[in-house]
């Protein structure tokens, strides 16, 4: 397959971040495209975000990288703390040379708006990007011609080569195609939040100062900090598991249960939850993996395609992997449905590898008695320049290369 000699149109459904990430990758394989969001103005929630190198690396290939870093923060390590005792379990050093000549790129800590605002940006700045807001799409229908998208608004249908349906963990559209249900919730909630830097006191004043990634794990919680926004903003996210869920019901993983999960924990972790958003809980989900991606000329993206739980930190970076991925396929593909095959073929089988795995280290960090103990012991024992158990993570698959 050759590059296509035809400029395509290509339709992306989403305004997050893997919908503009997949809006400027195709763009940028000289297709033009058109992204509709449903809300009246683009913009992400949520607070702080990690990067790991395979997301640095998908940034940098969609030109953007530069952006990014200039509010991020290159954390020097990764640590994991014991939540009850305050013990150091383990931790890896993220500017080591050994960790450099592994990986390539660095790994980054960012607020969500941040990365948010730079594709957003390049997405505006390349005249081959149109973006449109308050486009609610109600269905898609295929034709010999190509896919109509349909809107709840009074606006006409808007016709494309093809569709990417980068619309998020409720997707309209994967429901209307593959049509599995409501998303699984893990029981587990999250409070999180990012404050000035300078409203931390006492120790964890040092904790923000070393810049490090704190990961605090403890029985059936944690709790996750790292600065962003070039350290001027700290982040923070307390997760728990609830006593209190039922599907029926919305009153659960109260800020009562919060307060109740981390009583046990050390002074350290006492002192950062009162310093904790309570604006918003979010309840946690995730889905199980599924094969079919594609549907002749639409095609799942990020969200959309392989909601995941946050214990890897890899749903924006798979999103992003996605992105990159499916702009390669576009370069070497003349037809959108052979482009969409390809790009799926790459990525399915990774993505649900850190779907499952991801639920995994969740049960890992949260473990309780004798598994707690056992899991230190385990861990205390690797260096801070053993990347073994998570290189696979952080180094996406290497494109395919093209046939003449």
């Amino acid at each position: 397959m050759s590059a296509t000699p035809t400029t395509l149109h290509i339709a992306v459904v989403g305004g997050g971040i893997g919908g503009l990430a997949a809006a400027l990758a195709t763009a940028r394989a000289g297709h033009r495209v058109t992204l509709v969001e449903r809300a009246a103005q683009f913009g992400e929630i949520g607070a702080g975000l990690q990067l790991a190198p395979n997301a640095s690396l998908a940034l940098d290939e969609l030109g953007v990288l530069q952006a990014v870093r200039h509010t991020a923060v290159a954390p020097p390590r990764l640590v994991m703390m014991d939540a009850l005792t305050g013990l150091q379990v383990t931790a890896l050093d993220l500017r080591s040379p050994a960790y450099e000549e592994r990986f390539k790129h660095p790994y980054l800590v960012t607020h969500r708006t941040d990365l948010h605002a730079a594709l957003l940006a390049a997405c505006q700045e390349h005249p081959a990007v149109t973006l449109r807001t308050g486009h609610t799409v109600t269905r898609a229908e295929q034709d010999g011609s190509g896919v109509h998208l349909h809107f709840m608004e009074d606006h006409a249908k808007l016709s494309a080569d093809a569709v990417v349906a980068a619309d998020g963990l409720r997707s309209q559209l994967r429901q209307a195609l593959v049509g599995d249900g409501e998303p699984v919730c893990s029981r587990y909630v999250a409070f999180r939040g990012a404050l000035p830097t300078e409203k931390m006191t006492g120790r964890m004043s040092q904790h923000a100062a070393s810049e490090a990634v704190m990961v605090w794990a403890g029985p059936r919680m944690h709790l996750v900090q790292y600065p962003v926004r070039r350290g001027e903003l700290y982040n923070q996210v307390a997760v728990f598991e609830s006593d209190q869920y039922t599907p029926d019901s919305d009153d659960w993983g109260t800020e009562a249960e919060l307060e109740e999960r981390f009583a046990g924990t050390c002074q350290a972790v006492r002192d950062a939850l009162p310093l904790i958003s309570r604006d918003r809980r979010w309840p946690l989900f995730d889905r199980l993996p599924v094969d079919n991606w594609v549907h002749g000329r639409i095609v799942l993206l990020g969200d959309a395609a392989h909601p995941m739980l946050q214990y890897l930190a890899q749903g924006a970076c798979q999103a992003l992997e996605d992105a990159v991925a499916l702009g390669q396929a576009f370069g070497h593909c003349t037809d959108p449905a052979d482009a969409f095959v390809a790009y799926a073929d790459r990525r399915r089988e990774r993505a649900a590898r850190i779907q499952t795995n991801a639920r995994r280290f969740g049960d890992i960090c949260h473990l309780e008695g004798m598994g707690a103990t056992l899991r230190n012991m385990l861990l205390a024992s690797r260096g801070p320049a053993e990347f073994d158990d998570i290189s696979w993570v952080w180094t996406p698959a290497a494109a395919p290369v093209p046939t003449l």
